[in-house]
């Protein structure tokens, strides 16, 4: 009788557990459907990662079988790191071995050139070609045009009743002010910080001269403005603008007229060097000291065009201010008015090709088209650009500018440097004209 009882108390604790076994296994296989009506979405994430995680268990499990083998594996399953299947993307050192290269062959050039040509920066040169005296008594007829313009703006102003307006309008100021104490409204949330400028109050000779000087090219009746002058901030511009116009004078006087002197020397390098240079100190120290003296508040002076996959990217990136202008200006009033955007792209590209020419030629009184062509070609060269972004991929598209940024530009500027020291000195003064 107890050893009935015994085994029937046993075969019930065995179907019990089985009862629960299956029970769990039931849960366990449909765990995944029995969450409460969560969304669909929600229960395959969660299926995925409870599968992801019994893989990575499996894998663990497998790793540490083959660890207790007797040969010691030192094997595992991976992939090489120039494979795009690893997913390693920590190049840091390769960045860091060609800026090497850089300067091991910027080294060699600037050891050869001191030992071919010695020292020939003479500061007290630049003083004498940036002000002029080298030309004699020249005289300068922008200066004249500027001030026949400002005069005809003070006798603008001069002739309307503004000081009449300028009362009126603080009057309102004030009457509205004492309106608000009066009727218990004047409190922190009323008083604004700033007051805006409304026109015509901008109609005076302090706004101008503000926006003369402002590093950008499109009027705004209130410009963003700073509270303050970083004093720390403005010393290092400081620092950059005068160290940085030395060592561009200096490379300039060094390197540039010894390769035009000597033709067939290649100038890419150098050149390519002083423009990047010549960049970081106009669009960065140069425009932020002027920014920090004025207030401005905007310093978006360039974006990062050296990341750009095609040209038009690189246009649109590189100089913020003249872009602005170009497309405030110039696009957009001409896509409102029907035109296409390739329309208003070449269009813009052709007026600014008119100023580049425009800039290099007169200064220089030499009339050449180097500059023009240069700019126009951009628009054949954009297309290229995007094709090579489009089939080979982004970096190939940033290969093409930084190829068009190396050999074009720099080859434009010498162009020019080349046909003015031939076309005004002469071969007989090239060699007097190299003491600079």
């Amino acid at each position: 009788m107890h050893a009935h009882t015994s085994s029937s108390s046993k075969k019930d604790d065995q179907s019990k557990a089985t009862h629960e076994r299956g029970r769990s296994y039931r849960y366990r296989r449909f765990d995944c459907k029995r969450v409460f009506h969560l969304p669909c979405s929600i229960v395959h994430a969660a299926c995925v990662a409870k599968s992801v995680s019994r893989a990575e268990d499996i894998q663990k499990e497998e790793a540490k079988v083959r660890r207790s083998q007797p040969d010691k594996p030192c094997h595992r399953p991976r992939d090489s790191l120039f494979s795009w299947s690893s997913g390693f993307d920590n190049f840091t050192g390769l960045v860091n071995w060609g800026f090497l290269l850089l300067t091991v062959g910027g080294v060699r050039l600037l050891l050869e050139n001191l030992i071919k040509y010695g020292i020939r920066v003479d500061p007290q040169q630049w003083f004498i070609v940036l002000t002029g005296q080298h030309e004699g008594g020249s005289e300068h007829p922008s200066i004249i045009l500027l001030m026949f313009n400002l005069w005809c703006r003070i006798k603008r102003n001069s002739s309307t009743n503004k000081t009449h307006l300028r009362r009126q309008s603080l009057s309102y100021h004030n009457f509205s002010s004492t309106e608000n104490v009066a009727n218990g409204l004047s409190n922190s949330k009323n008083k604004p910080e700033v007051g805006l400028v409304q026109y015509p109050d901008n109609l005076n000779l302090h706004d101008i001269i503000y926006f003369i000087f402002a590093p950008t090219l499109c009027y705004e009746l209130n410009f963003p403005r700073t509270n303050r002058i970083r004093k720390r901030f403005l010393v290092k511009r400081i620092l950059e603008v005068v160290v940085g116009c030395q060592v561009l004078m200096s490379l300039f006087q060094q390197w540039i007229i010894p390769s035009v002197k000597n033709s067939l020397i290649p100038f890419s390098v150098p050149n390519h060097l002083i423009w990047l240079i010549f960049f970081y100190l106009l669009f960065h120290s140069f425009l932020n000291l002027i920014g920090e003296l004025l207030h401005f508040a905007d310093r978006n002076y360039y974006c990062d065009w050296w990341n750009a996959n095609n040209i038009d990217t690189f246009w649109r990136t590189w100089n913020m201010p003249v872009h602005r202008w170009a497309v405030r200006h110039l696009y957009i009033p001409l896509v409102e008015q029907g035109y296409g955007k390739t329309f208003a792209s070449t269009v813009v590209f052709f007026i600014s090709a008119f100023f580049h020419e425009y800039l290099v030629s007169v200064p220089l009184r030499t009339f050449k088209i180097w500059a023009f062509m240069g700019m126009m070609g951009q628009i054949p060269l954009s297309f290229v650009s995007r094709v090579m972004e489009r089939k080979m991929g982004p970096r190939w598209g940033n290969i093409v500018v930084w190829a068009s940024l190396i050999l074009g530009q720099p080859l434009c500027i010498m162009m020019y440097y080349h046909d003015y020291v031939i076309t005004h000195m002469g071969k007989e003064l090239i060699e007097m004209y190299g003491h600079l």
